[in-house]
């Protein structure tokens, strides 16, 4: 063994014997700041059909939480801290959501259209677009783009 090296314990070998060949990753959980939590939560949960299943603390009021639906996640936080939150949102803020828009699957995009439709939002007809995508979009009380997707031929 060449001088100043230290032999690698057999257990270290056995365990790290494979290299790793990528990230094994589970889902995709993003997360956005809202102005009102109550209006974001009822929102995703009343009429995007989320269910609340985290949050910072018990009750109505808390600053972050996690929404769950069919296999997606959402993570919602507090834009302000309670104390330094303005009365109405900031314009400049929201109109910078425009930038963010949120992809979801759904294999039944002309379906969500009706859902939607019956729940009050404005929304306009599903869109196939030149990659063969059949898309929905909506915008959400804080500005964000939420996407409903599924791959269609172009007719």
């Amino acid at each position: 063994m060449p001088k100043g090296s230290r032999r690698v314990p057999n257990v270290y070998r056995r365990v790290h014997s494979r290299p790793v060949t990528r990230l094994k990753i589970s889902g995709l959980t993003p997360l956005i700041q809202v102005f009102d939590m109550p209006t974001s939560v009822a929102f995703y949960r009343d009429v995007m059909g989320f269910e609340l299943v985290m949050s910072s603390r018990p009750g109505d009021h808390f600053d972050w939480a996690l929404l769950q639906a069919d296999g997606a996640s959402l993570m919602l936080n507090t834009a302000y801290e309670a104390d330094e939150r303005p009365a109405v949102p900031d314009s400049t803020r929201r109109a910078g959501h425009g930038d963010t828009t949120l992809f979801f699957g759904c294999p039944n995009v002309d379906e969500a259209y009706e859902y939607l439709r019956s729940k009050g939002v404005a929304v306009e007809k599903p869109v196939i677009r030149d990659y063969g995508m059949k898309q929905l979009t909506v915008i959400d009380p804080d500005g964000y783009g939420l996407c409903f997707q599924h791959p269609e031929k172009a007719a």
